[in-house]
């Protein structure tokens, strides 16, 4: 007997043996996840991006913030203290699938929370501010999740580089009631900017000095003849922007963490809330330095172009280029910016196909008058019960003053939900008849880009038209001026979801919001 369960007990530990011996050789094991453990304090600094002085908010004197790097599996892990005396924070993790993501007020003035989260897929990600216009005052960052050791990603690179583009503001954006404040003064490069102090008619002495290091552009230094993955992300206010570097094509290979069928650009088109990964080779003169730009398209243009240089080494960094910066696309030119979004596919061994019909259609029209921004005619105004509290109590939504009966039933109720399960296939119609891009979010999942189209919806021909065999997954979608794009998703989380315009003035502009 002593013999049996000796027996046993060395084969039960050479199981264990072999177990841990493939869990060691295996990229995807928890053993080799890592922890990463950052604490963050979030204060009011006076800087100067764009050369003038303003109040910001910081992470850690920092704006944009720091940069989360991991590897797919990793833990994150962020004790984030709020110093702003009078405001209340939280953070929204745009991208990164997830239960702590962003409501608002969670943090108030003086304390700290704890987020914790697993990045469980590789990609570009964002993080940022979700509480008031805080995004807009230099809270935000960028999250970079790379492939597990022994992976590979299809595409071959020497570096990775991160940018994120946004347009700045010199008066807060934070005015209640809200105001409309225009056109930003500047369009900054990973948080550098410069503005014409000159153009100033009075301002206090050194509110805006030109020669401040603060302000200098933002350099990305290459080595000739290496390939660059460079993750450039926008998160502007108001602006769609066009991307450049003079002389160089880029090459897309991923969009919203998914990876895409590459194709190439000369000029990105970006839209708030998206991020890219492109490929740049550094193949041009290398004696020179090179401008990278960045622009308004879809407004006429009143904002400066932003403005940064490539430089090759070992050419000195502070080495202007020689030439003026590229021009840029015209702004009011939408064929290219369709044509981009349509060549944005899923690349061939990432295609997850999507269910062939859905359960439910909804159409959402953008509406445009003097006042107000709705969808569907409706403006969305909150709750007076929040969502999650008159769901645990079995509460029925008030009804806010709805006329039943002259009601339009193919109109959308003033702040609609659907409750009629978690495993359903939504396939929603974004219309817009306005003469600029309007960007859309959805929180709490991806979704199937299924086809953008001109003019007005038509349920029994465009449908025909969908893309199911390789639509490309995203976060963020625009939907082009008098135009309309379709998108399908799968209500697979039991949750409250937003569906909203990803520029902020445009959804504080009373755009409506819905609800999955």
């Amino acid at each position: 007997m002593a013999l049996l369960q000796a027996g046993c007990r060395n084969r039960a530990i050479l199981l264990f043996s072999l177990l841990v011996i493939t869990a060691l050789f295996n990229g995807n094991s928890a053993l080799e996840a890592r922890v990463y453990r950052y604490k963050w304090k979030v204060k009011y600094e006076y800087k100067s991006p764009d050369c003038f002085k303003k109040r910001v908010i910081t992470i850690k004197g920092q704006t944009p913030g720091p940069t989360i790097r991991a590897k797919q599996n990793d833990s994150i892990i962020v004790e984030l203290t709020n110093s702003l005396s009078t405001e209340n924070v939280s953070i929204h993790w745009h991208g990164i699938q997830q239960i702590q993501n962003g409501t608002e007020g969670v943090t108030l003035p003086g304390t700290t929370f704890k987020y914790q989260f697993v990045v469980d897929r590789p990609g570009t990600y964002l993080y940022y501010a979700h509480d008031g216009m805080q995004r807009e005052a230099g809270l935000y960052g960028s999250i970079i999740v790379a492939l597990p050791k022994g992976k590979s990603e299809p595409f071959p690179y020497d570096y990775d580089r991160n940018i994120i583009l946004s347009d700045w503001y010199h008066n807060s954006l934070s005015a209640i009631p809200f105001q409309w404040v225009g056109e930003p003064q500047s369009l900054l490069i990973h948080g550098r900017g410069k503005f014409n102090c000159s153009a100033l008619t009075s301002s206090e002495p050194g509110v805006c000095n030109a020669t401040n290091p603060e302000c200098s552009p933002f350099r990305l230094i290459v080595v000739p003849g290496k390939t660059y993955r460079l993750r450039v992300s926008s998160l502007t206010a108001l602006s769609d922007l066009s991307f450049q570097i003079e002389g160089h094509n880029m090459t897309v290979v991923e969009a919203d963490g998914h990876n895409v069928e590459p194709f190439v650009v000369q000029s990105l088109f970006i839209y708030s809330g998206e991020t890219y990964s492109v490929l740049v080779k550094a193949d041009q003169d290398p004696t020179r330095n090179y401008w990278i730009t960045s622009n308004v398209v879809g407004r006429e243009r009143k904002t400066p172009a932003g403005l940064a240089n490539f430089v090759y080494y070992p050419n000195h960094p502070t080495r202007p280029p020689p030439t003026t910066p590229p021009i840029p696309p015209a702004w009011n030119n939408t064929a290219p910016r369709i044509e981009q979004s349509k060549a944005i596919k899923a690349r061939q061994g990432f295609i997850h196909t999507p269910p062939p019909l859905p359960d439910r259609v909804i159409i959402l029209h953008n509406i445009t008058d003097l006042r107000n921004r709705s969808v569907r005619n409706v403006s969305f105004t909150p709750s007076q019960i929040p969502n999650l509290i008159m769901d645990m109590d079995n509460l029925t939504r008030a009804q806010q003053g709805c006329d039943f009966l002259n009601y339009d039933i193919f109109i959308v109720k003033s702040n609609a939900t659907s409750n009629n399960g978690s495993k359903l296939t939504v396939d929603i119609i974004l219309e817009n008849a306005a003469t600029h891009t309007h960007v859309w979010n959805l929180n709490g999942s991806d979704f199937w880009v299924l086809g953008y189209g001109e003019g007005k919806f038509d349920m029994i021909n465009d449908t025909g038209n969908y893309n199911l065999v390789n639509p490309a997954m995203k976060k963020t979608v625009p939907v082009h001026p008098n135009g309309w794009t379709a998108v399908r998703f799968e209500v697979d989380n039991y949750n409250y979801s937003g569906a909203q315009e990803a520029q902020e003035l445009h959804r504080r502009h009373a755009y409506g919001l819905s609800h999955f």
